[in-house]
């Protein structure tokens, strides 16, 4: 039975740099390119991301977790700070930083920098504090780096009256017995079966035997995840379609993170993996890691009651270094969709700008009976929500003008259109930007509500 507590975090927690530029010519000694004006953005990564995510679902995370103090150590820690309550072990060395070196959407090098691991078994009062924060978690995940934390709190793990996931890594300990899931990548399941590879499905099962856990989950990063039990049938869990070219980074600990919720709430193994690899791709189709960022200050207000306009937004954040997202549509009807939409797409950067259709620019496009919202009140609105920092109203079909004088880091659509078909995706380009497709929300559209409202009148 699962405790009412919060759901406790166990592993290694690192921290990710990335580091973005524009790469349009090669370097004059050497065949790699020449990354220019990058901007540097900082997240907890490792099991400091899995805690990140799991709180971003409303959940209350504790991460247990050992820190240097050192600079790194103190910029990880600021950024957990206000999202989870850390439980601090002893670091050894410097912290571990994984820096990124990326342009337009592409990872271009990775540099990993220190060597702290966990400097021995906790103190008497940390044991203890441990030790009670596991008998009354909801769940428990170890998120494993191959850093030493999962050796170091291992003999805590054993017979935990909670659901306990185990996201493991080939440098790292073996899952205690009971685990009530464990989650490796089809690698690492390969490395950890020590048979000859089979199937996912074969190894999974193999694998649930092997480690006496109840179910074992073998992702399969675009193709969902297949999960078995010790004996039985195993089941195959499709991942739905991402945009091609997504930056998967940290879809583990997504996956990971969610699947110990859902178990942490009385869910079935498979279906704590289904919700796993539906969050995962999800998070994925949102940008990845790279939409999980050290918070920007808020853009600033101005004197009076006067909202920032548009222009005064990008020009703010140009300014100090941020990433510009804008998105652009009708908004007719606001619904759930819309506003799906424009919370993953401000995720994806420091600002959002949202261009909206005039009223005539709506009536072309849409035909004489829209919109039925007109564009004031259709900005009134679109400004009330916390994800939207200015909007701007554009006369054209198509906002292309508009574009090209925001020059947005990223433009946002929604639904199944392909970038390269986008009217305004070469204005994008030009500006430097890139152009990403979000999934919609299913059933959710403007011209449904409008066909429920004239049938029920």
């Amino acid at each position: 039975m699962s405790g009412a507590g919060p759901m406790v975090v166990i592993g290694d927690a690192l921290l990710d740099v990335d580091v973005e530029g524009d790469a349009d010519r090669l370097c004059p000694d050497a065949p790699v390119p020449v990354v220019a004006g990058g901007r540097e953005f900082r997240r907890p990564g490792g099991a400091g991301l899995a805690a990140v995510l799991a709180a971003g679902d409303g959940a209350e995370v504790v991460l247990v977790t050992a820190v240097g103090d050192d600079p790194a150590g103190r910029s990880l820690c600021g950024m957990l700070s206000g999202r989870v309550e850390v439980v601090r072990l002893p670091l050894r060395g410097s912290t571990v930083t994984k820096t990124r070196v990326r342009a337009r959407g592409q990872t271009l090098l990775r540099i990993d920098t220190g060597d702290g691991r966990p400097g021995g078994v906790p103190d008497a009062a940390t044991a203890r504090r441990a030790a009670r924060l596991l008998r009354n978690a909801s769940a428990v995940l170890v998120s494993d780096y191959g850093r030493g934390v999962a050796d170091v709190l291992g003999p805590f793990l054993r017979d935990l009256p909670v659901p306990l996931v185990w996201d493991p890594h080939p440098r790292g300990p073996a899952p205690v017995p009971g685990c009530a899931l464990v989650t490796p990548s089809e690698s690492e399941a390969r490395l950890l079966s020590a048979r000859p590879y089979a199937s996912p499905g074969q190894t999974a099962r193999h694998l649930a035997r092997l480690l006496h856990a109840r179910a074992v989950a073998v992702t399969l990063g675009e193709r969902g995840a297949v999960v078995a039990g010790p004996g039985g049938r195993f089941a195959r869990i499709p991942a739905p379609a991402c945009p091609a070219g997504s930056d998967a980074c940290g879809a583990g600990d997504r996956f990971a993170g969610a699947a110990a919720l859902a178990l942490g709430s009385g869910a079935t193994a498979e279906d704590a993996v289904t919700a796993g690899v539906l969050e995962a791709a999800r998070f994925v189709a949102a940008g990845g890691a790279a939409s999980v960022r050290d918070p920007a200050p808020a853009v600033p207000a101005v004197p009076g009651d006067r909202p920032r306009t548009a222009l005064e937004v990008a020009g703010l954040v140009r300014a100090t270094g941020g990433r510009l997202i804008a998105t652009g549509g009708c908004f007719d009807l606001l619904h759930a969709g819309h506003v799906s939409l424009l919370r993953r797409a401000r995720a994806l950067g420091d600002a959002l700008i949202v261009c909206v259709n005039s009223d005539a620019s709506v009536r072309r496009l849409k035909g004489p009976g829209r919109p039925v919202v007109g564009e004031q009140d259709r900005v009134e609105v679109l400004r009330a929500l916390e994800c939207v920092d200015a909007v701007a109203v554009f006369t054209e079909d198509t906002p292309e003008a508009l574009i090209e004088r925001l020059r947005p880091d990223v433009w946002v659509k929604g639904g199944d259109y392909d970038a390269l078909d986008l009217p305004e995706a070469e204005s994008v380009r030009r500006g430097g930007g890139e152009t990403v497709i979000l999934p919609q929300v299913s059933g959710r559209s403007t011209t449904n509500l409008i066909a429920a409202a004239r049938a029920a009148s």
